[in-house]
């Protein structure tokens, strides 16, 4: 069992920065694709960013190319996202989600953090 404990969420004003963080409480962390997914009421979670076990490929919603980043530092099991010119439609509730090797696939997901943007 993996658990995922997000932090760094907050109210921000548009064109404002936050920083997520992801804390896993394994150390086979480094073996485990990451992502951030994204909620807002009445809506499907979406992928916002994804990155490789060893960090080296990423990829990112259409809509965040280009002022969010995702990055992991395995030693300590951790994984970020830097948002920077946040607007009002990146207001959600954002989510980590850890899927690992094996069959069936381990998927763990934390608790989310909420993230506003008034307009």
């Amino acid at each position: 069992q993996v658990q995922l404990v997000e932090s760094g969420g907050g109210l921000v004003q548009p064109g404002g920065s936050l920083r997520l963080s992801c804390a896993a409480s394994r150390s086979i962390f480094s073996s485990y694709v990451m992502g951030w997914y994204r909620q807002t009421p009445g809506k499907q979670r979406e992928l916002v960013a994804g990155i490789s076990s060893g960090g080296g490929t990423t990829n990112y919603a259409d809509s965040v190319k280009g002022r969010f980043t995702v990055s992991r530092d395995n030693a300590k099991n951790t994984v970020y996202l830097q948002m920077n010119s946040l607007k009002p439609e990146d207001t959600a509730v954002y989510y980590c989600n850890a899927v690992g090797l094996g069959i069936p696939t381990p998927v763990y997901w934390g608790q989310g953090t909420q993230v506003t943007v008034p307009s």
